[in-house]
Order: structure tokens, then sequence, then C-alpha cells
């Protein structure tokens, strides 16, 4: 018998041990994420008095899967689309946390006397609150609903793809041991100009890829599929100097813009939970007892500097925000804990070789720390304020909850500034798809063409094919780099108000032909000898020809067309469906009114019942604005809808009023069958008497269903099957009837006089 392989083993020891410890802590009601680390810690070998896991390599292998798989899931619940419509608000108080808790962790690193990239990667660890963590916070605390959870989320969906751009910047950091302003530069133009070719090619091209086989997939295909394009782009990713991880976050991002994500989700979801569990495990395993004692008192040093850090300049990054002093002080208690990325930033600092194997550990015992103590931080917020707000002037907490960003501009300076940016935008984006098709075609359809075509005398000709197929491709994106926007309304209404403005706005032409003229003398002076003169004479008569050409006009306004309706797709299906949210949803004008979703439970005692019956709007002060059943949309329902498990409620209301309603629609219900044994149906077969009640009497006018609970299910008449029981007919003494009821009710029905 051949001996079962060490990997097999290990992952079975893993998840048993994982499985065990889950149910505990499920049963403790604390994150499983902790759960899972307590176990690796368990089966790792610094635990003697349990069995270990023998082969670790293989298991911190499959926590790499886990890792990509993670932050692919994550990428198919985050949508770049939400960051733009989140305005600039969360943007400023992300940046400023991040920015803050990094500078705090490097400080507290180098008090320890720890090394520069430790304390580097210290900062990057202590930045990242845990999504996960503080999600689970909010519904257990029944806060999710409420207005500063909201903007709790938003800056941590930003946060999530900051780590993101954090661990590139660290890998980069880390291959020269140094940190330098000319690197952290490069690397930044690097990841912008990847992250928007891969966004915009991927949008682009995966939904029309899916669209063309929608048909033909089902659930098993499109999970390999999703896979499959997750692991494609995170080769990809580290081909081009990135992180798997990295790749396969993009990959999940540009799939959720697609009809098929929430299908995507919901099959990748227990391969991530897999994998995902395999990673926490393998965090766990990196506990060691020893560093934990050795390195006490730094824990509870970092500890406290997150509990405080985060208090501190959270509360002041989400004013920067816009928020009141009380939102914010909410939001900033809210984020006091670190947890997932700052594993995954750990992992990465270990696997490049650059920190010390004391920080992994260290790490993972704040995080445990700081979880526990979260929902404690959450609740003392309040208090906070309260003690705050008793000590401090009446005007400067007046001052501070009114505190917004204004915008002070002029008319006629937003709309410079909503032309300027879009044609930046614009300009921007086209530019780095010319980019890429040019070093496409240089790097492949170059040599392709030389080989076909040898020879010095032949080799122009090689360089002419491939400079004219270059400018074809390229030719929408120059054409619509140098014309998109001129006909906008701010650029009419600019034009119409003032002299002054054309100059300008013209200069703005100007430019953009200069950038495309600028790609075509890249292509001549990479392909020719020409003169400089000539070559810049040949670029402006082939942007001029671009321009004026209908056929590109066309082809480049079928290409945005079908990037705009790919972009939209999803919310095309969720339109139809009625599953997207109302868009006047976050603009109502009372900052205190906002809209939330409460779902009927199976057992709510209001089904069945009308709003108007339940009456929410007088007993909790909200409006049902809308009900969600079934993938349709019951806008501005009246008193006469009826409510059914499961509906989806939009409700519009304050932070207190969902409290009430909340605890109402999650309390209100049905109870349990204590005697479920006692509720069993059974058939019996009844004979009527003669002196019978029931003699002469119809089926309705007996009122068996009515006073006695039973059915009366067919007349026996020695057939081979019951014959139906007629409501008119009348019982006559002899006839043979079956009855269906509970036990109970049978024996009532029985006890009536001559059955």
């Amino acid at each position: 018998m051949s001996e079962l392989p060490t990997l097999i083993q290990d992952l079975a020891l893993i998840l048993i041990v994982a499985g065990i410890v889950t149910l505990i802590f499920k049963r403790l009601k604390q994150p499983l994420v902790l759960g899972y680390i307590v176990a690796g810690f368990l089966v790792s070998p610094n635990m003697p008095y349990t069995a270990s896991v023998a082969d670790v390599a293989n298991v911190h292998l499959w926590a790499d899967i886990g890792v990509m798989f993670l932050l692919f899931s994550l990428g198919l619940d985050f949508s770049f689309k939400k960051i733009l419509k989140m305005g600039v608000s969360p943007v400023i108080s992300a940046i400023t946390i991040i920015f803050c808790m990094m500078m705090l962790g490097v400080i507290v690193g180098n008090l320890f006397g720890w090394g520069k990239m430790d304390c580097i990667f210290l900062g990057g660890m202590l930045a990242m609150s845990s999504t996960t963590i503080i999600y689970k916070a909010f519904d257990d605390l029944g806060l999710r609903q409420q207005h500063f959870a909201s903007k709790v989320m938003s800056v941590l969906i930003l946060e999530d793809i900051l780590a993101i751009v954090m661990m590139v910047m660290l890998s980069a950091a880390a291959e020269g041991d140094h940190v330098g302003g000319g690197q952290m530069l490069q690397s930044i133009i690097r990841i912008g100009f990847f992250l928007i070719l891969w966004l915009v090619v991927g949008i682009f091209a995966i939904p029309i890829m899916l669209r063309q086989v929608r048909k033909e997939i089902n659930n098993e295909v499109l999970l390999i599929v999703a896979l499959g394009l997750c692991c494609a782009m995170a080769v990809f990713s580290t081909k081009v100097g990135f992180s798997s991880a990295f790749g396969a976050f993009i990959m999940g991002s540009i799939l959720a813009e697609t009809i098929e994500a929430e299908r995507i989700e919901k099959l990748v979801e227990p391969v991530k939970n897999l994998f995902g569990a395999v990673f926490f495990v393998s965090v766990g395993m990196l506990v060691d007892p020893k560093i934990l004692v050795e390195y006490a008192i730094p824990i509870l040093c970092l500890v406290l500097t997150i509990i405080v850090g985060q208090s501190l300049f959270g509360t002041i990054s989400f004013m920067l925000g816009g928020e009141s002093l009380k939102s914010a002080i909410r939001c900033g208690f809210s984020m006091a804990q670190i947890g997932e990325f700052s594993f995954i930033i750990a992992s990465l600092g270990l696997s490049l070789g650059v920190i010390g194997d004391f920080l992994y550990p260290v790490v993972v015992a704040v995080s445990v720390i700081t979880t526990f103590l979260t929902p404690y931080m959450i609740r003392l917020a309040t208090p906070a304020y309260n003690n705050l707000e008793r000590h401090l002037p009446s005007k400067l907490i007046k001052t501070l909850n009114q505190l917004t960003i204004g915008d002070t501009h002029s008319q006629e300076e937003s709309k410079w500034k909503r032309l300027l940016t879009q044609m930046s935008i614009n300009t921007l984006v086209y530019s780095i798809l010319t980019s890429a098709t040019i070093a496409l075609m240089f790097t492949f359809v170059l040599p392709f063409t030389r080989k076909l075509l040898p020879g010095w005398e032949l080799h122009w000709y090689a360089n002419a094919i491939t400079g004219l197929l270059t400018v074809m491709l390229i030719a929408p994106f120059l054409r619509a780099m140098v014309m998109k926007k001129n006909r906008s309304e701010e650029w009419k209404a600019l034009w119409a108000e003032s002299y002054r403005n054309r100059i300008p706005l013209a200069f703005t032409v100007v430019v953009r032909v200069m950038i495309a003229v600028g790609f075509i003398f890249y292509i001549c002076n990479f392909l020719s000898r020409f003169k400089p003169a000539l070559m810049i004479t040949i670029g402006l008569l082939v942007v001029v020809l671009v321009v004026l050409s209908r056929r590109t006009k066309h082809r480049s306004i079928t290409l945005e067309r079908l990037f705009v309706q790919n972009l939209r797709s999803r919310d095309i299906e969720a339109q139809v469906h009625g599953k997207k949210r109302p868009l006047y949803e976050g603009k109502l004008l009372d900052r205190d009114i906002h809209i939330a979703e409460f779902t009927v439970p199976a057992n709510s005692s209001w089904m069945g019942q009308t709003l108007s019956q339940l009456n929410l709007g007088k007993k909790y002060g909200v409006h049902v604005s809308s009900i969600l059943r079934g993938g349709r949309r019951i806008n501005i329902p009246d008193g006469y809808n009826i409510l059914f498990p499961g509906d989806v409620l939009q409700v519009i209301g304050s932070d207190q009023q969902f409290t009430a309603f909340r605890e109402a629609i999650e309390t209100e219900l049905l109870g349990e069958e204590l005697n479920i044994e006692q509720r069993e149906m059974k058939l019996r077969q009844l004979i009527i008497g003669a002196d019978s009640q029931f003699v002469g009497k119809t089926l309705i006018e007996s009122r068996i269903r009515d006073d006695y609970s039973c059915m009366v299910v067919g007349l026996e008449e020695g057939k081979e099957s019951l014959s139906p029981y007629s409501p008119n007919r009348r019982f006559r003494e002899g006839d043979i009837i079956w009855v269906v009821g509970e036990q109970a009710s049978l024996d009532a029905l029985l006890q009536t006089p001559s059955y």
C-alpha cells in the first residue's frame, strides 16, 4: 500500500484543527481569523504538546496561493467606479491615516533600535486597519446601517487598494535596501501605467469575451475561466516586476465590472475560504512563544500606538475629510486595529528577506490583542465625545462639528476645473494605450516582419510596414486624444462666455496635438533616419489626416462606446433586475438622513401584513422607499403592499431611527415550535354513525376544517382509489371518510358522538 503524501497529511491536520478551533471561536462570537491563527499556533513546530505540520514549505506555498485568491476576491468586491463616486473626502482621510500611522510606526521602530527595513515595513503594517474585523464588529453591534459606518467602510476600501500599491513600493524599496525619492517616483509611475493599461484593456476585452460565450458557460466552466484569468494576470504581473497578488487583485477588479461578477464571487468564495484558511493558519505557525515573551514590552507599546494613533489621527483625518467631530471620533475609534493586510505585508517582508523573524509573531500578537479590543473601542467612541464635549468650549465644539470642505470656486473656475480634469484623464489614458500599442508592435511585430523580409535592402520595407500598421492601430487613440471634449458643454460655455477664454481653450488643443505628434515622431525616429524637421512635418500631416478621417472617427467613437457599455454593464443589469440602489442615495439634504437596507426575516411577525397595518412611519419615523423582491423593485410602495419573508426594504431615516427599526425587525419574530413532534400530520379512517351530528350536513356545514383543524381528503366507496368528497355532498350513515390532521385535532374529532 502506497504511503500517503506529506502534503495530504498536513492538510488534513490543518483543516481538522482549524475546523474545531473556529467552531469554538464562532460560539464565543470572535472573528474566525483569530481562530485560524490559534489553529496555526497549535499545529506549528513551536507547540511541542500537539501534532505538528511535517512540511512547512508546502504549507507556505499554499498560503501564497491563499493570498492570491484573497486579493482576487477582494478585487471582485471592489469597483473603481465606487472610488470615483466617493468624492475627495474618503481619499483625504485614507491618505492622511496611512501617512500618519506609517510615520508613527517608523518612529516607534527606531525607538526600539530595529533596522531600517523593519521600521518601514512596521509602519506599513500599522497603517492597515482590518476590513474583515471592522465589518464583523459593525454587524455584531448592529451599526452597519449607520452613517458613520458607511464612511469607515469607504476609507477601508481605499486603504485596501492603497495597500496593494504600498506592497509594490515596499518590494521596490526592499530590492536596494534603501528608499530613494527617484525610486519611489519611478515605482508610482510604473504602477499607474500598468494599472490604467490593464483596467482599460481588461474592461474592454473581457466582458466582450464573456458576452460571446455566455450561453455556453455554466457554473463549473465559469469558475475555471475566472480562476484561469486570475492566475494568468498573476503570472503577467510577476513578469513585469509586480507581485502575483497585485495581478490577482487587478483581475478581480476587472471582473467586478462584468454582469457575471456576483456569480463569480459566489463560485470563488469556497476556494477563497479554503486557501484563505491555510494562509491564516500559516500566519499562526510563525508565532513563537519565546519571541512573544522576549518582545512583550514592544507588543504592548505597539498596541497602545495603534489604539492612540488611530483614535487621534483617525479622528483628525475624518474631520479633514469633512466629518463632524462626533462622527469623526466614532470613525477613528472604529479603526483601532490591524488585520489581514498587515499579515500579507509581513509575509512579503519575510519572503524578500528584509525584515527580522521576530517581527511577524510580534505583529500577529498585536493584531490579536487589538481585534479583541475593537468592539470596546467602537462602544467607547460616544462616551469619549460626550466627555470631550463637557470639557471643551461650546463654540469650539460647534465649529468642529460644522467643519466641512467647502467649494469657494466661482462657476467659471468650476467649468475650467471640470474641463481640464476630463482632458487630462483622456490624454493620460489614450497616451498609455498608444504607448502600450507601440511597445507591443516594436517588440513582436517588428522582429517578425524583419524575419519575413531579411536583408538590408528589405529592412526598410519591414520598418515601413510595421510603422504603417502601428499608426493605423493608434489612430483612433490619437484622434480621441486631440478631439475629445472639444465640443463638450463646458467647452461651449467657456468659449461663449468670454473672448479671454478662447486663447487658453485653443492652447489645450495645441498641447494635445503636440503630444500626438510626439508619438508619430517617436515611431519615425525609431524606424527611420529622417531629419527631425521632416519627422515633425510627417507627424503633423499624420495627425491632421487622422483628425479629418471619417473612418478613424467612426472607429474611435465605436471603441469608446463599447468600452463605456462594458463599464456600465453591471449597473445596467442591476437596474433591469431591480437590484441597483437609487441614485439619490447620499444626496439627501439633511446629512443625518440617509438610506439603508433591511431584510425581512423568514420568521418575522410582520409577514402577511400591509405597510398601513404595520404603520412603520408613525412607530419608528422611517420611510420605506422601495421593496426588493425576487429580482423586482417596487418603488414608492403604498399602504396596501404586503410584506413577505426575504423582502429587502430600502428605508430612509436617521441613525437613531435605524437603530429602533433594526431592533424591531430583528426581535418581532414568530416563536419557535417547542414540541415539534406533536405537529406531525396523520391520516385516519372514520365511519359516520347513525346518530352522528354530521349526518345530513354538507362538508361546509359540518365545519370539520374550522372547528377541528382537520381536512377530509376522500370517500371510500370500495373502489381502488378514494373518491373526491364534494363540498355539497351530505354525510350519510355508514360513510367511510379519510381525514388528515394533527394527532390532537384527530382525537378531538374522534370524541364527537357516533364516530
